[in-house]
């Protein structure tokens, strides 16, 4: 998941040091707009249509599974939200004007509430799921609020990413009677899938990151050994899925394992840009087959 100077308005201690702010912007056109931008609708989309499609796969009942699937929505949201308002005197240092918080489309006080209100939603909600799925959301969720507040500029910035994606098929299966803890092979697999999440989405930003002091595991290995390194985090957690699971490799397994490995070349061949986020959004999304497999064994 470098010292700055102190932001009264930060959600944590300071973690990395930036050049003096400029103007905050203080007319927001569309709250609306702005707080749904910035909750990073796209990576949490996926991350809630995985749990929707993971739950469906245990056979939860559909109280169950709503619950379920709004605890993490939730969680993903505050997470969203609070990584745009954390990251707030980087990106206006940076000139972010894709971002709603330095493009004056939200306020930064919305933005803190919006956080904050979707925390609180997250702990009731992930509570009716169960004592220990609670624990391990929860958990979860806290990981990636350390990685916007202080981790991501540490060599460790990986370590929420892997822990909150690896843990995730367990928030599903621990609701469940009983409360089953999912095959280790399937955990692996997840966390790998989230380590290599966390590399891509930075891979368009280590510039920037850099510039403002910000220097995670995949800043200091740079973009070229970055690209890599996701490359071999998605091989590694699409052969954990193929080979993992009981029984023969499918035939569906047997062919996502030679386009994951052109994915992964195709990551390391490009660096920068929007690719490598985007296929390892693909990546996942083929994944989701064999993770629901994995949970229905």
């Amino acid at each position: 998941m470098p010292a700055r100077t102190r932001d009264p308005h930060r959600f944590g201690p300071p973690a990395a040091a930036a050049p003096a702010d400029p103007a905050l912007p203080t007319a927001p056109r569309s709250t609306a707009t702005g707080l749904l931008r910035a909750c990073h609708p796209l990576p949490a989309a996926a991350v809630t249509l995985v749990t929707a499609v993971l739950t469906a796969a245990t056979g939860r009942a559909l109280p169950g599974a709503a619950l379920t699937v709004a605890a993490v929505a939730a969680g993903q949201l505050s997470v969203g939200w609070s990584n745009d308002r954390a990251d707030l005197r980087r990106d206006l240092a940076t000139g972010r004007r894709d971002k709603p918080l330095v493009a004056g489309t939200v306020r930064p006080a919305a933005v803190t509430r919006a956080a904050a209100l979707a925390l609180l939603l997250c702990v009731p909600l992930s509570l009716a799921c169960g004592p220990l799925a609670a624990a391990v959301h929860l958990g979860c969720v806290a990981a990636a609020w350390a990685y916007n507040l202080r981790l991501k500029s540490t060599v460790l910035s990986w370590l929420p990413y892997a822990l909150a994606f690896g843990l995730l098929p367990a928030f599903v299966t621990l609701g469940l009677p009983g409360a089953p803890w999912p095959p280790p092979w399937l955990t692996a697999a997840a966390a790998l899938l989230g380590a290599g999440a966390h590399v891509a989405n930075v891979l368009p930003d280590i510039d920037d990151d850099l510039a403002t002091g910000v220097t995670g595991l995949p800043q200091r290995l740079g973009a070229r050994y970055s690209a890599a390194l996701t490359g071999l985090l998605l091989l590694g957690s699409t052969l954990t899925l193929v080979v993992g699971a009981p029984g023969p490799v499918t035939p569906y397994g047997t062919l996502l394992l030679p386009m994951t490995a052109v994915a992964a070349l195709l990551v390391a061949l490009r660096p920068r840009g929007r690719l490598p986020f985007l296929t390892t959004l693909a990546v996942a999304g083929a994944d989701a087959a064999l993770l629901v497999r994995g949970l229905g064994t």
